[in-house]
């Protein structure tokens, strides 16, 4: 963002890359977020569960409970992310003017 202006190129092909590198690092943002949050999740999933072999079927309700809560935590906190990086764009435009 911080890079000089091109005078080669047409002002609009560079704000359409600029655009195109803040798309891509939000991407990259968000895929850490989830892949952090998925981790934490898989912790908290194997301190949870029953260790004995006795409650098999609870063991396996656990797992496939801690599945779906992994995942919804992991949409939830892609969505926040995206949401912030938007939110600091708009304010990132707003100084500028």
């Amino acid at each position: 963002m911080g890079d000089d202006m091109d005078d080669d190129k047409p002002v609009l092909e560079q704000m359409t890359d600029a655009m195109s590198n803040a798309a891509d690092a939000t991407k990259e943002a968000a895929k850490t977020v989830v892949k952090k949050v998925r981790k934490a999740a898989k912790k908290v999933a194997k301190k949870v569960t029953p260790k004995k072999k006795a409650a098999k079927k609870s063991k396996k309700a656990g797992k496939k409970s801690s599945k779906t809560s992994a995942k919804k935590s992991a949409k939830k906190a892609a969505k926040k992310s995206a949401k912030k990086t938007a939110k600091k764009k708009k304010k990132a435009r707003k100084s500028k003017r």
